[in-house]
């Protein structure tokens, strides 16, 4: 059965925001990052995926349009009205999980060294 929205739409556009945020993140941890946002977004009450649902829609086709990077650059400069409530909630998600599981990481997301 198909879901809304495409798991494939969120994590494209989650990929390289994170991708974009977090240069330094080893690809492992994006990955991980990437997985826990789309799970939530699944996760989230009815309504609230719909509107994400159309929103991600929106992203990727205009990614399809003018590439995804350069849609992601755009929404991550300039919050625009609806869009960057998207790329808020994408950041939220991600910021929250990479430092609850990482928390000895960069702000550019390099794993830190500890010593003792």
């Amino acid at each position: 059965m198909a879901t809304f929205p495409s798991p494939g739409a969120i994590s494209a556009f989650s990929d390289r925001l994170v991708a974009r945020d977090l240069p330094d993140l080893p690809d492992e941890r994006r990955a991980a990052v990437v997985a826990f946002v789309g799970h939530r977004v699944a996760t989230l009450p009815t309504p609230m995926r719909l509107g994400v649902g159309m929103v991600a829609l929106a992203v990727a086709a205009a990614g399809r349009l003018i590439g995804l990077d350069r849609v992601t650059g755009l929404l991550a400069a300039h919050p625009l009205p609806v869009l960057g409530e998207y790329v808020r909630l994408v950041r939220s998600l991600a910021y929250a999980y990479v430092w609850e599981n990482w928390p000895a990481t960069a702000a550019a997301g390099a794993p830190l060294v500890v010593t003792a």
